[in-house]
């Protein structure tokens, strides 16, 4: 992700519909927005998913190290276009990210608002199991979010009942 990424990144994210029942329901908000893509890019660890074919922004995710388990890895910041939810693009961001991830970690951590139930469904599709709820500060103030873990086995056996 590049700063010149914005404007695609804000267009795909305007619709208040993709924020819903997200505890930053206000993203689609350029002020809002402008702050979470700072963020996101001083990560360096933030990709922009992108039409092949259109070469139109889709959305985007990112790695983040969880402040409460240093030596591993996470995956979160993810949003994708209403028109790709569920779908083929949302499936093979899931697994381009998670197979480079299982290259250097045995677990995958996600972390989900409690109010976002259909991440957390998303994240149980996947294999990903609810591990503890934490008071964890991902942003800039400590949040509630449950912590879901996915092992590269449990990533495996999801695969072949995919």
């Amino acid at each position: 992700m590049t700063e010149n990424d914005f404007e695609g990144l804000f267009l795909a994210a305007s619709d208040p519909h993709i924020w819903a029942g997200h505890p930053a329901s206000d993203r689609h908000e350029r002020p809002v927005f402008e702050t979470y893509f700072a963020a996101r890019l001083a990560t360096g660890q933030s990709l922009v998913v992108i039409d092949i074919d259109t070469g139109v922004i889709l959305g985007m995710s990112s790695y983040y190290t969880p402040p409460d388990l240093p030596d591993s890895i996470a995956i979160g910041y993810t949003f994708l276009v209403r028109a790709k939810w569920g779908g083929e693009t949302n499936r093979e961001l899931k697994q381009l990210m998670l197979e480079h991830a299982f290259k250097a970690y045995d677990t995958v951590y996600l972390h989900i608002a409690p109010s976002n139930i259909r991440s957390q469904k998303a994240a149980m599709k996947i294999g990903a199991v609810h591990l503890y709820d934490a008071e964890l500060t991902l942003s800039t103030t400590p949040a509630w979010c449950k912590c879901y873990g996915l092992t590269r086995e449990q990533w495996a056996t999801s695969q072949q009942h995919a």
